[in-house]
């Protein structure tokens, strides 16, 4: 497995598995098999509902504890956003069964965001958490927190796939050391992806499924990915992208499929604010 460090030293794993709309009573078991092909980074969020099943399979693994790389999310609190924060976390811990995260994300750029991230950078300091970061923040965003908050964030988990891929939201990242993440990494096969005629050339000329040539292209450019899946010989699949390497005009092929859109919604849409915005989870 590869690694990427983060900007505090922490060390991450380049590739996970993502928990996102599998149901509780189907996580068990796909974390379960996500451990049995080998992932060690396992991506979830209270807003998933599913944390507490993430949790047994860590438990019943027996996989110890310092081998494995757990994120979860923090949603949008209300204030004192601060003191509710850390209650989340804590609510989010227990769920998880854990006595600390390696990895807590703030999970949308909206409510007190700077009395939620005072929080984080508290949890940060007592070890609690190894390392923290944000998700679905914009580049103006993103720069605000950091200019103004004593810790920069180590990651932020933003839309990213072939067709829209990010590329200079990643360069602002790579300036101030934040390390880019991929959610929705297979445009949950928006497109067409999964029998896209240049990405079915691609794999083919390596022998190779076109799941796993957007993985290799997310590595290649150093996006963690998390992808998804509840079935055990997919998430093998989904793993062995570690033994080939896409050439460079391969990568610029990808690179120009690119609409420079979302193909789900734009965080900055006041549609997207209200219904994301005023949800709470408890």
């Amino acid at each position: 497995m590869e690694h990427v460090a983060l900007n505090n030293g922490v060390r991450m794993p380049i590739l996970g598995f993502g928990v996102y709309q599998i149901p509780p009573e189907q996580t068990e078991r796909a974390v379960t098999d996500a451990l049995a092909v080998g992932y060690r980074l396992l991506d979830t969020a209270a807003a998933y509902g599913n944390e507490e099943a993430v949790g047994r399979a860590i438990r019943a693994s027996g996989i110890p504890r310092e081998e494995l790389f757990v994120t979860t999310k923090l949603w949008v609190q209300d204030a004192p956003a601060q003191e509710n924060a850390e209650r989340a976390f804590e609510a989010s811990l227990s769920r998880l069964g854990l006595d600390r995260l390696d990895l807590y994300l703030m999970h949308q750029p909206y409510g007190d965001v700077y009395g939620q991230w005072r929080a984080m950078e508290k949890l940060n300091r007592e070890g609690r958490v190894r390392a923290i970061g944000v998700a679905n923040f914009y580049p103006d965003r993103l720069l605000d927190l950091l200019l103004n908050n004593e810790v920069t964030p180590a990651v932020n988990q933003i839309e990213t796939h072939p067709f829209f891929q990010r590329a200079a939201d990643q360069a602002l990242m790579r300036e101030h050391g934040v390390q880019i993440q991929s959610w929705g990494g297979f445009a949950e096969g928006r497109n067409d992806l999964f029998t896209h005629p240049l990405l079915s050339r691609i794999g083919a000329e390596h022998g190779r499924s076109v799941a796993q040539v957007v993985l290799r292209w997310l590595i290649q450019r150093g996006v963690v990915a998390i992808p998804k899946s509840v079935r055990a010989e997919r998430m093998a699949e989904n793993f062995a992208v570690f033994d080939f390497t896409l050439t460079d005009d391969q990568m610029a092929a990808v690179a120009a499929l690119d609409d420079g859109r979302s193909l789900f919604f734009d965080h900055r849409d006041p549609a997207a604010v209200a219904r994301l915005g005023t949800v709470r989870v408890d």
